[in-house]
């Protein structure tokens, strides 16, 4: 019996080294690494230097620019060549501009706290309409069937482009962590980049999953011998040109709009 017993845990112990070895990643396993992209400039244009620049695209050879601050809040059209404004409407002074973003005809705008948005004629500026929405409006931009919207939280909204109402959101990680301070949006390629507040970063966002599957760094861009100490504020504004795969950046006080083009790390 004892033998027996001997002869059956050397065979137990002979199966257990022959057992296969799991392959699943230990819970601290280091997170895939999102790549990263520096910007190469193209080509450099002028900017207004006292435009807070909160929205910002381009749309059949013009740029479309919001500006934020009370009182001083306005909607543009600008040549890209010569930063010239050929047409401004100046929103009511209670309201402080933010993300814009055009819509067969329309141009729907965020304002920062006061849960009331507007929109416009493309063509006009007129007024059409008001709508509501709860917490703070931020950035803005669109794909073929809906308004996306961010409001400084890691969250976005996507909106029903007629009625202006969430449909659904994503929260939006890089690596599991929420990324929050989401600002200025573009849609390009199918993926929404997104200027993080406060920082010479974008995020380029998965709009289906909210991953950050890509980081752009712009330190640098606008060189130190065109800051004006206090008054240059930050990397704020992209627009994008998917006839000509052009790709825009620009920031609150800046002087200058810049052509870049992504070159990875």
């Amino acid at each position: 019996m004892k033998a027996s017993s001997l002869i059956a845990g050397a065979i137990l112990a002979a199966c257990a080294l022959l057992a296969p070895v799991s392959q699943a990643a230990p819970s601290d396993a280091p997170a895939k690494a999102i790549p990263m992209y520096g910007v190469q400039v193209v080509r450099t244009t002028p900017h207004d230097i006292n435009a807070f620049t909160e929205g910002f695209f381009f749309l059949n050879g013009y740029f479309y620019e919001s500006t934020g601050l009370d009182g001083h809040s306005t909607v543009r059209k600008v040549k890209p060549e010569t930063g010239q404004v050929v047409q401004r409407a100046n929103l009511p002074p209670e309201m402080f501009g933010e993300g814009i973003a055009p819509w067969h005809g329309r141009l729907v705008g965020l304002t920062w706290k006061s849960q009331v948005g507007y929109v416009l004629d493309l063509d006009s500026f007129n007024t059409l309409g008001k709508f509501g929405y709860p917490g703070e409006g931020w950035g803005l931009t669109h794909n073929d069937t809906e308004i996306v919207m961010s409001d400084g939280t890691a969250d976005i909204r996507f909106l029903n482009p007629d009625t202006l109402i969430e449909t659904h959101r994503i929260h939006v990680t890089a690596q599991g962590k929420p990324v929050d301070q989401l600002n200025e949006l573009e849609w390009v390629e199918g993926e929404i980049y997104a200027n993080i507040w406060q920082t010479d970063r974008i995020a380029r966002i998965d709009p289906k999953t909210g991953e950050v599957v890509g980081w752009i760094d712009c330190k640098g861009l606008l060189a130190m011998k065109d800051y004006i100490p206090e008054h240059t504020d930050v990397l704020n504004g992209i627009a994008y040109d998917a006839a000509t795969k052009r790709l825009w950046l620009t920031g609150k006080f800046w002087p200058k709009v810049f052509e870049v083009r992504l070159v990875k790390r």
